[in-house]
């Protein structure tokens, strides 16, 4: 690192930590993911400047919101609603290695983290708000009616609700300079992306099911305390390790995206 830049990453590193400690404070990150998250925001601040931290902003300020305003129907998740180190890694990390990309090449670290960013919020705008619809959730794959919740399971409100997820970083890089071009790939790669999770959740993803309580779960490890059996998928593939995907795929669809544009 070139003398001049420590005092940028500097502050980067100070604003993200301010950040992540409000985020904790306000019980919307465990403690692992509020390090984290500063991590990730050190990392997308110090590399893209001022457009990191919004693009930052723009996938964690409304996806936070919408969260609590609109909290999931039915029992708690498990793991509770504060986010932890690996959800956090599993959204942010892929955006904060693509911004690393922009000190050596201008312009495509900043693609890559907006589409990898748009993917996350597009993702946690689809099921914030699609488990709110009115109708059942279809198999993404066969069509089939499935459970809320379901990995695989998509709707047409729950769509919508990603596209708009998806728009709102793709919006926020083209105003930070990105350029139009940018904000659209963005806005369609997180779109296409928020498929892409559907379609390895439902073929990829583990599945479980819980002998005690008869309920289909995600996690070996029931809620209720009770091991589940295992039905399908991969084991170790957690949906974490499906949102990993996605927005790994997004950031090099980012890239290439930049690359047939520039």
């Amino acid at each position: 690192m070139p003398p001049q830049a420590l005092p940028v990453w500097l502050l980067a590193a100070l604003v993200a930590g301010a950040a992540a400690a409000l985020a904790w404070r306000a019980r919307s990150l465990t403690p692992p993911g509020a390090v984290a998250a500063w991590l990730v925001g050190t990392t997308l601040v110090g590399a893209l400047g001022p457009a990191g931290l919004a693009l930052l902003a723009a996938f964690f300020i409304p996806s936070n919101l919408l969260s609590r305003l609109l909290p999931p129907p039915g029992p708690p998740d498990a793991k509770g609603d504060r986010r932890d180190a690996a959800q956090v890694l599993a959204n942010g990390g892929p955006a904060a290695a693509a911004a690393l990309l922009e000190l050596r090449t201008p312009g495509l670290g900043l693609w890559a983290a907006a589409a990898a960013l748009a993917a996350a919020s597009a993702d946690t705008w689809a099921t914030t708000v699609g488990v709110r619809s009115g109708r059942r959730p279809r198999h993404i794959l066969d069509g089939t009616p499935v459970q809320p919740g379901t990995s695989g399971g998509v709707t047409w409100v729950g769509s919508a609700g990603g596209l708009l997820g998806a728009l709102a970083v793709g919006a926020t890089a083209a105003a930070v300079g990105a350029g139009w071009r940018a904000g659209l790939a963005a806005t369609i790669l997180g779109t296409a992306w928020m498929f892409g999770d559907s379609v390895l959740g439902a073929a990829l993803q583990a599945r479980f099911r819980c002998p005690a309580c008869a309920e289909d779960t995600e996690r070996p490890v029931h809620r209720c305390g009770t091991p589940a059996a295992h039905l399908g998928g991969w084991r170790w593939l957690t949906n974490d390790g499906v949102n990993l995907l996605a927005t790994l795929g997004a950031a090099a669809d980012g890239a290439l995206a930049w690359w047939l544009c520039s």
